[in-house]
């Protein structure tokens, strides 16, 4: 609440630039700062993994209300749908699984470490600011879509929606399923039911067809800005796949030895049947 304040202030008393999309940059990133401080007195950088979920629906919410008259009110609708659908599901999935403050994400602590000396810009820069620049460049598609006038090209805006709503849905299916998972696993079990049978990460999937939604969203107001309003679509698909997974992976491989099974039979990304797996052949004495 704090820094949703501080980045309101800024708003409506800080220096404006004259752009709609660089003021609220600004904003967010006061914001950020806000929740580093609280990070950094209460030693746990998990204070951001509540933040981000949050601001997006704010953003679009601010800039629909700057608009113009004349921007189609379906397309703001269907947005508004759609973000709020992912912000509500990410936010729940957040509080399900938070069991309080002496909890901090394993990431975190990790990527300080490696900093050594200089924990604290690594703190800041790379669990911080970075995220927020990565969720700002994927909600620039958005910013296009409420303020650009004109409807576009509404078949490929609900088209969007569509490809949106499934893609959040999926990724609440795939929270249950692991939640449910989690409370009877035996140690060491590793997860290979429902979703997670036919794609190692349905949720990353899921999260990635959300941005790209929002790509779609952009493109349908102003198909002249194809060429860049995928930025944020493929700065998080380059996220998932470069950083992401390869993490997720190391670690579950050295925490249950039997995800090795699971990484042969199963897709990394893309959800599609599990292979068969034979038993091992024998080789000759």
């Amino acid at each position: 609440m704090l820094a949703v304040a501080a980045a309101a202030a800024w708003l409506v008393w800080g220096p404006g630039t004259g752009r709609l999309w660089l003021d609220t940059l600004i904003a967010d990133v006061v914001a950020t700062v806000v929740v580093f401080a609280f990070s950094r007195a209460y030693r746990n950088s998990s204070f951001y993994d509540a933040y981000w979920s949050v601001i997006p629906p704010l953003l679009l919410g601010y800039w629909w209300s700057q608009a113009a008259p004349d921007v189609d009110p379906l397309r703001c609708w269907l947005l508004a749908v759609l973000v709020g659908y992912w912000a509500v599901r990410l936010t729940g999935n957040w509080v399900y699984a938070f069991p309080g403050l002496h909890h901090e994400d394993w990431r975190y602590p990790m990527f300080r470490d490696r900093a050594g000396r200089f924990a604290f810009l690594a703190d800041l820069v790379a669990i911080h600011l970075i995220p927020t620049l990565q969720v700002f460049l994927g909600m620039v598609p958005v910013y296009v879509a409420v303020t650009r006038p004109g409807s576009g090209l509404t078949w490929l805006t609900v088209l969007a929606f569509v490809i949106g709503v499934a893609a959040v849905t999926l990724e609440l299916v795939a929270d249950v399923q692991m939640h449910r998972f989690a409370k009877v696993r035996t140690p060491g079990q590793a997860m290979d039911r429902g979703l997670w049978a036919w794609s190692r990460h349905p949720n990353y999937f899921g999260e990635f067809g959300f941005w790209f939604a929002l790509g779609l969203f952009g493109v349908a107001a102003a198909p002249a800005d194809a060429w860049w309003l995928m930025a944020g679509a493929a700065v998080m698909l380059a996220l998932f796949l470069g950083a992401s997974i390869p993490m997720m992976e190391e670690r579950s491989l050295t925490r249950r030895p039997e995800y090795q099974q699971v990484i042969d039979r199963v897709s990394r990304f893309v959800p599609r049947p599990p292979k068969a797996v034979g038993p091992p052949r024998r080789t000759a004495p």
